[in-house]
């Protein structure tokens, strides 16, 4: 499986809408805390622009939504792992990708058969608090190592000027959520990350 280079993150049906057009041919909806019926439109809304713009959706934790709705790829962190139903994941076609910082979560990520694999923060990041240290451009390359076939993700502290370094250590596509969602202009921005990433599709 080929994923695309450019990997966009984002909070809501709202982001999709505004930046997906603009050519993002990857993208995961991640939403944290809403209520269920709430969520059920986000992500029905977000599926119906993803396909009006030929654009792969991932749904981020919501699994049981994400089947219910006819979506075909989902992410996972560790946590969520261990609680998905990964038979009726795999029993309903759906593919699925899953979140790393260390040698034990990958170890258990391919295990469960994941379509690919992330591994972050390359960098520091400030999404979230993160008990593990920056992993740098030579955890990507051993990741890769191990991964290989699969396609592994990379998410943390990326921006445009980073990204020949991660993908020439073996990523084989960038994650990234606040370089594009807080910046002043996202739409230049997400037009950078596509023009940078456009020689590694």
């Amino acid at each position: 499986m080929k994923l695309d280079p450019f990997y966009l993150i984002v909070d809501s049906a709202q982001w999709i809408e505004r930046l997906v057009p603009l050519g993002v041919r990857l993208v995961q909806v991640r939403i944290k805390d809403m209520e269920k019926e709430r969520l059920r439109a986000e992500i029905r809304k977000a599926k119906a622009l993803c396909a009006r713009h030929h654009c792969q959706l991932i749904v981020n934790d919501h699994w049981r939504l994400a089947i219910e709705e006819g979506c075909d790829f989902i992410h996972l962190g560790q946590e969520d792992l261990q609680t998905a139903d990964l038979p009726a994941i795999q029993a309903a076609g759906v593919r699925l990708g899953l979140s790393t910082h260390d040698d034990a979560e990958l170890e258990t990520a391919v295990a469960a058969g994941p379509h690919y694999v992330a591994l972050g923060p390359v960098y520091p990041t400030i999404l979230k608090k993160m008990k593990w240290p920056p992993q740098g451009l030579e955890r990507i390359r051993a990741w890769k190592e191990r991964v290989a076939p699969l396609p592994l993700v990379a998410i943390g502290g990326l921006n445009p000027e980073r990204l020949d370094g991660v993908f020439e250590a073996g990523a084989d596509s960038a994650a990234v959520v606040t370089d594009i969602t807080l910046n002043s202009d996202p739409e230049a921005r997400t037009r950078e990350w596509i023009e940078k990433t456009d020689r590694w599709r």
